[in-house]
Order: C-alpha cells, then sequence, then structure tokens
C-alpha cells in the first residue's frame, strides 16, 4: 500500500468510534464526532482526491462520496473541482427545500430544466396507493436521469430503521419474545389485525409502555 493511499485511510480511523456509537448500537447521533470534511478540504488534499479518482476508474470503479448539506459542495473548491469533476454518476434526494434558490447547484451539476423537473418531483407525486413505504431517488449517468423509487418489504424496512419511535417500539416487542426474529414477526402480526397504519400502530405501542 502506497503511502499516500495509507494517509488517506488514516484520516477516517477517528470515525469508526462514530459509526459503533451510533449506527451500530442504534444510538443518537445528536453529539457525533465530526466527519473529516477538515482534512478533505484542505489543498494538500486536492491532488490526492484527483489521484485516488482517476486510480479507482483505472481499475473500473467508482469512488462515491455522501453528504447531507449542500454546502459541502458549493462553497468548497477543492470538493468541487477534485470530486464532482470526476463524478461519473449522481444520486440525489428530496431537494424540495432547495427548490427556491437551487441556480448554484444546478450550475455545479450541470442540471438543465427538463433534470432540474425531475428531481423536483422526488417524494411530490401522487404515487404511493397500495404499495409497501417507499423513498425516491434522482439517479443520473451521464446527461440524462430519472427519478426511483427504493421500495422495501415493511420487515426489511422495520430492521433497519433508525426513526427512535419506531425502534423502541419493535424493541418492546424483541424483549417480549426473546429474540429478534420473533419480536418482529409478532410486532407485524399484531400491526396487521389491529387494522392501523405502521406510524399509528408505533405511537399506540409507546403510549401503553
Amino acid at each position: 500500500m502506497s503511502r499516500l493511499i495509507y494517509m488517506g485511510f488514516k484520516l477516517l480511523e477517528p470515525y469508526e468510534g462514530k459509526l459503533s456509537r451510533t449506527v451500530l448500537r442504534g444510538e443518537s447521533g445528536s453529539n457525533p464526532a465530526d466527519l473529516p470534511d477538515k482534512a478533505i478540504a484542505s489543498p494538500l488534499m486536492a491532488s490526492y482526491l484527483v489521484y485516488m479518482y482517476k486510480t479507482v476508474r483505472k481499475f473500473w470503479g467508482e469512488a462515491i462520496v455522501v453528504t447531507q448539506e449542500l454546502g459541502d459542495i458549493i462553497g468548497n473548491a477543492i470538493v468541487k473541482d477534485s470530486i464532482i469533476a470526476n463524478s461519473d454518476t449522481i444520486c440525489l434526494l428530496d431537494q424540495g427545500k432547495f427548490k427556491e434558490n437551487y441556480a448554484q447547484v444546478s450550475t455545479l451539476l450541470s442540471l438543465n430544466a427538463a433534470e432540474q423537473r425531475k428531481i423536483f418531483t422526488i417524494n411530490a407525486l401522487d404515487n404511493k396507493s397500495g404499495r409497501s413505504r417507499f423513498k425516491e431517488v434522482y439517479i443520473r449517468r451521464g446527461l440524462v436521469g430519472e427519478v426511483y423509487g427504493v421500495e422495501v418489504s415493511l420487515r426489511q424496512y422495520l430492521t433497519f430503521s433508525t426513526e427512535k419511535p419506531e425502534k423502541r417500539a419493535l424493541e418492546y416487542y424483541i424483549s417480549r419474545e426473546g429474540s429478534f426474529h420473533q419480536g418482529l414477526e409478532s410486532f407485524i402480526a399484531e400491526m396487521e389485525s389491529s387494522g392501523l397504519s405502521l406510524d399509528a400502530f408505533v405511537k399506540k405501542v409507546n403510549h401503553s409502555l
């Protein structure tokens, strides 16, 4: 392993603790460790990022960068020039709250008017009747993208849900039944027999605790 790649991995070591404390153990992320944005934003990292992207592409791979803040994209020249310029695929979640101030993002990501119209349909259409819970995502590879629904079964959704009320209600059933599998099955069976929606059933369970 080259020293350059080793240095890149070393930057991420402090964040293993954050992962284990929040995602893996299900604890709140209200006071997580800072992500390595300062290190990535350093001019010293610019050449490394370009090198990394070109190396990954050489081996038919694709580096993935995830951000929750548009400011991470707009306000950082290093990220903009080194990452976005070398990204072949772009995935966007609901952008509705940024609709009134989307000029910078659309220019940066080369989103024409037709693509922007697609993006602002994310989770905004009346297309949920008769379907399981799902969220939509815009995926663009090349110049044209589409909006896709990410739809999973109720069992899958509850298994990976990070919503505190849902986790609390499910944990009650797991504790009562003695195992995750039995608790999940019991939760779903009682919810379906109640005729309530998931949100209403979760509120009912938590209210009784």
